[in-house]
């Protein structure tokens, strides 16, 4: 059974000690006395590395006050051990037996606790469990604690989406270099999973390749459709490198696009510039996809930018923040998040620009460096 993230992808046990620091002061300041954290990405963040998912309770019990505790079956116990390394120090390594009853060995770590946050990816057979056995502690969603500390990335995390980036921007380069009409979706979507692999990528993730009309589906799933001539492009691919995500999208076209497509899309392109221009400290995250909107909806296609501009980006392709007409959120450095408006008109074609931003406090830094013009391919 395959493990996510490997020891090769940890950063220094310091870093997450630190981070159950942080995780337990946010969670203080909303009154929240444990944190309950399985197999997730929240969970990779504060301990480095992440556990197969199974129907057997993994979890990490993180008292506000008290030492935190790791749940784990016996079988797990090795792997959590060598894993954490010297964090394992500082917390209680709870194995239990087949026969054992874990909701049982995680209840008693909680010594009464009337407020516990709950990881918001845990699987419903365990919360329910939870529920009937801490009652009558009200669980809370743990996120808002979590997601404060996780959402702000710290020096070294930018270091490895620019690191991930560069290598999406790579991958990106080869396959524009390529010919494409006469191939299929599918086909290209597997050569663009080979080229994030070559370029560094430990995972390929996804490979969106939408062709023709499809390429008025901002999800479209790469099919058999044969790509030809006259035919929009639109080219969104992502990995992991060390344990953090990439995530680009360019738009192709095979051979001269006609006028009104090329002005859509250099429409586009200014909407995507102005998003990137508008991004600093203290800005709301609602003003950046008002940036990207104005425009796109000044020139006509309001109706056919049917997505936010953008979402958050870590140890997961989509987390906080989030950059929607609906988050107030200020912007503060070290937040992370794709700048990505899209036009699509149904039937016909579509068009979309995806970087990588990351707000600092001079403004925003692209980490996908690769041009935003409109890239013509045979």
């Amino acid at each position: 059974m395959p493990i996510i993230s490997t020891a090769g992808s940890r950063f220094a046990d310091t870093v997450y000690a630190d981070r159950l620091l942080r995780a337990t002061a946010e969670a203080a300041t909303r009154s929240i006395a444990a944190l309950l954290v399985t197999p997730s990405a929240d969970y990779e963040y504060l301990l480095g590395y992440r556990p197969p998912a199974m129907e057997r309770l993994t979890c990490l019990v993180l008292p506000v006050d008290g030492v935190p505790a790791l749940v784990v079956p016996r079988l797990e116990e090795p792997l959590a051990r060598h894993a954490i390394g010297a964090l394992a120090d500082g917390i209680e390594i709870v194995p239990w037996e087949e026969t054992d009853d874990p909701f049982q060995l995680v209840k008693g770590r909680l010594r009464g606790t009337l407020r516990v946050g709950l990881q918001d990816q845990m699987w419903s057979r365990f919360v329910l469990r939870l529920r009937a056995l801490l009652d009558p502690a009200e669980l809370v969603d743990a996120s808002p604690a979590i997601g404060a500390v996780r959402r702000i990335k710290q020096p070294d995390e930018i270091d490895r989406l620019r690191a991930a980036a560069s290598a999406a921007d790579e991958a990106m380069l080869a396959i524009t270099a390529e010919r494409l009409s006469g191939r299929s979706e599918e086909e290209v979507s597997r050569r663009i999973n080979e080229l994030l692999l070559t370029a560094g990528h430990d995972t390929a993730q996804f490979a969106i390749v939408a062709s023709g009309p499809n390429s008025a589906s901002p999800h479209h799933s790469p099919g058999e459709r044969v790509i030809q001539a006259g035919d929009a492009v639109v080219l969104d691919i992502g990995g992991t490198r060390d344990a953090y995500c990439s995530d680009t999208t360019r738009t192709a076209f095979v051979g001269e696009p006609p006028a009104d497509f090329a002005a859509m899309y250099e429409v586009l392109r200014m909407a995507q510039a102005a998003a990137c221009a508008a991004i600093a400290p203290g800005i709301p995250a609602r003003e950046i996809d008002r940036a990207a909107r104005q425009i796109i909806e000044e020139a006509g296609y309001g109706d056919a930018f049917m997505h936010r501009t953008g979402h958050g980006i870590g140890l997961e392709t989509h987390e906080e923040p989030y950059i929607v007409e609906s988050n107030d959120e200020p912007l503060v450095a070290g937040h992370a998040f794709s700048i990505e408006p899209g036009i699509y008109i149904a039937d016909q074609w579509g068009a979309r620009i995806e970087d990588i931003v990351v707000c600092t406090d001079a403004g925003g830094e692209r980490l996908n460096t690769n041009s935003t013009e409109l890239i013509v391919v045979e």
